[in-house]
């Protein structure tokens, strides 16, 4: 049986080829823990669990690997405001990582009632925290991301493909939308991280 996926470069269903033979390796994006997920949050893992199955029915071997977003997302979908589990932890006399800690277990509990098998491997962000800053460090080195004073952001202008899965027009877009065409990488790190110990 052939397995076909819709491949968003290219906008048409291709026969899924595996770069190590009957081995797929995938990575999904966990939930932010600051509160109780809703049946809608749930979407994105009973997907993830569809496509899991799937795979593993067409004689594939999958590692899936899912974060959990445990620090560093902001209360405005403009990268504005605080970060969620610090609100959370105030607003419920707690620790950031009491707060992540205990909606992880919440999650968890969730998905297993909706019957989705675990993910291979789970991370949480502050796990990972000493890389990213590595990581960060390089792109400066290399003068692909520079500092504000709100943050460390990604030029996208250096990256000749960028939005071309999108098929957006960069050059259409207003000024005022663009904000110089950059991508935020790490944002109030030094309270995220102080409310974490």
């Amino acid at each position: 049986m052939v397995l076909k996926i819709f491949n968003t470069l290219t906008r048409e269903k291709e026969e899924f080829i595996p770069l190590d033979g009957k081995k797929v390796r995938f990575y999904s994006c966990g939930p932010t823990v600051y509160w109780h997920p809703h049946i809608g949050n749930m979407r994105s893992y009973i997907f993830n669990d569809l496509l899991k199955r799937v795979l593993t029915y067409n004689g594939f071997k999958v590692t899936h690997v899912m974060n959990y977003t445990d620090v560093g997302h902001l209360t405005s979908d403009g990268d504005t405001g605080d970060d969620k589990i610090e609100e959370a932890a105030k607003k419920e006399n707690k620790t950031a990582t009491e707060i992540a800690e205990f909606y992880i277990k919440t999650f968890d509990e969730d998905a297993l009632k909706l019957n989705i098998i675990p993910p291979s491997i789970t991370c949480k962000a502050t796990d990972y925290i000493k890389e990213q800053i590595e990581i960060i460090k390089d792109l400066e080195e290399k003068d692909i991301a520079y500092k504000t004073d709100d943050g460390i952001y990604y030029d996208t202008t250096k990256f000749d493909d960028y939005a071309k899965l999108g098929r957006l027009n960069i050059e259409g877009l207003e000024e005022l939308h663009q904000v110089k065409n950059v991508t935020k990488l790490i944002l109030h790190y030094g309270n995220s991280q102080k409310n974490q110990e």
